[in-house]
């Protein structure tokens, strides 16, 4: 369909890559006739610019043409990237009519993806684990924006994860929030702290769609798992941000604390714990913490995992690290789902590509009531 569409814009071919679930590499798409293609590094190229800066990107071939580099995007879900082969370079005004195919066909991987293996095939790079397979398919996607707000979640490692989950959902003017980090690591443990914290967001769901309030709940999921393991235990954070006024509403489930990011500084480091970890929580009452998000604030949660992270020589990345990156980040302008791809991977190059838990993020940008965007939002 890809190359057919090509065709009729008046281009010689487009393949199509899709992004591994590590985020590092595009894979190219076969298909009958397509062109031999090899996988190209996010980093450090054209095709990679396109993915994590959100747009078209130009170049030339060997052979004397023209290429042009698109993100294939569900939304604001990145999927890989569209390469679209010329023999010239393509005008400015045709480039809007190869995004609107690139649209379509990042939608059509989506959908195809739910009734073949074949795409999931393609975007791994290594065997999954059990633990990992069965968490996987119970994520949201890792990207989502309503005009008013942005969400961007990434979670490592790919392959064999170890507890931790996240969720969101917006129902009218409400953003739901939650991320869970499950106790109990490696291959026994790994598989009993992923039922935990499957169980967890089964219960988030069922009471966010019984149009539970945020302390009713806690409760909820906090009896569901007591019932089922009364040993385990997850810590996490429930969350409700409202986009019309910006007022945001915690709890923090005996979990790291999240930060409001403002104008390039940390205004506020929100309180923790305000509540027991999940399973405790008949033996003291959860307290809700509230702020005040003003339009272009970004709020980060995280856990352990990635604060925790330690260097060859024993140094824990830290807090302090953990903002400074962010910061800087944020500050190159970087589009929300770039900036959580490159801070998890800092965590894993500081470590050595060797996590001794998961590492997961969390982040939100709130783009304020009145703001309406149609592409992708960068700061001014």
């Amino acid at each position: 369909m890809a190359r057919q569409a090509a065709q009729q814009l008046g281009a010689d071919d487009m393949v199509l890559y899709l992004v591994d679930h590590e985020q590092r590499q595009l894979l190219p798409m076969p298909g009958p006739g397509a062109p031999p293609r090899e996988s190209l590094a996010i980093e450090g190229t054209l095709a990679g610019r396109a993915f994590s800066m959100l747009g078209p990107f130009g170049g030339a071939t060997d052979g004397g043409g023209a290429r042009l580099w698109l993100p294939l995007l569900n939304g604001l879900e990145r999927m890989g990237v569209a390469e679209v082969v010329t023999a010239a370079p393509v005008p400015d005004f045709s480039v809007a009519a190869f995004e609107a195919v690139a649209s379509l066909l990042a939608e059509l991987v989506i959908t195809r993806s739910q009734y073949s293996d074949t795409i999931e095939r393609i975007r791994r790079r290594a065997p999954m684990r059990l633990a990992a397979e069965m968490l996987r398919a119970q994520l949201p996607p890792l990207t989502f924006s309503t005009g008013h707000m942005i969400i961007s979640g990434i979670l490592e490692p790919c392959y064999d994860v170890g507890g931790d989950a996240f969720d969101y959902a917006v129902n009218g003017d409400i953003a739901h929030l939650a991320l869970f980090d499950a106790v109990g690591h490696g291959s026994g443990g790994g598989m009993r702290a992923v039922m935990l914290a499957s169980l967890a967001l089964a219960a988030y769901r069922n009471a966010r769609r019984d149009g539970f309030d945020l302390i009713a709940t806690y409760h909820h999921i906090d009896t569901a798992v007591r019932d089922h393991d009364r040993r385990g235990l997850i810590t996490g954070v429930l969350a409700e941000l409202d986009q019309r006024t910006g007022r945001l509403r915690v709890i923090s489930a005996g979990h790291p604390s999240g930060l409001v990011i403002r104008r390039g500084k940390v205004t506020t480091v929100l309180p923790t714990p305000t509540a027991l970890p999940v399973t405790l929580g008949d033996r003291r009452p959860p307290v809700v913490a509230e702020e005040a998000l003003e339009p272009g604030d970004d709020l980060l949660f995280y856990t352990d995992g990635i604060i925790e992270a330690r260097s060859a020589d024993g140094e824990r990345f830290g807090t302090e690290r953990l903002v400074d990156f962010t910061v800087r980040a944020l500050a190159d302008e970087l589009p929300l789902p770039e900036t959580a791809r490159r801070l998890v991977h800092a965590i894993l190059a500081y470590q050595d590509d060797r996590l001794q838990d998961d590492a997961t993020v969390l982040m939100v940008r709130f783009l304020g009531p009145s703001t309406v965007q149609a592409t992708w939002p960068h700061r001014d």
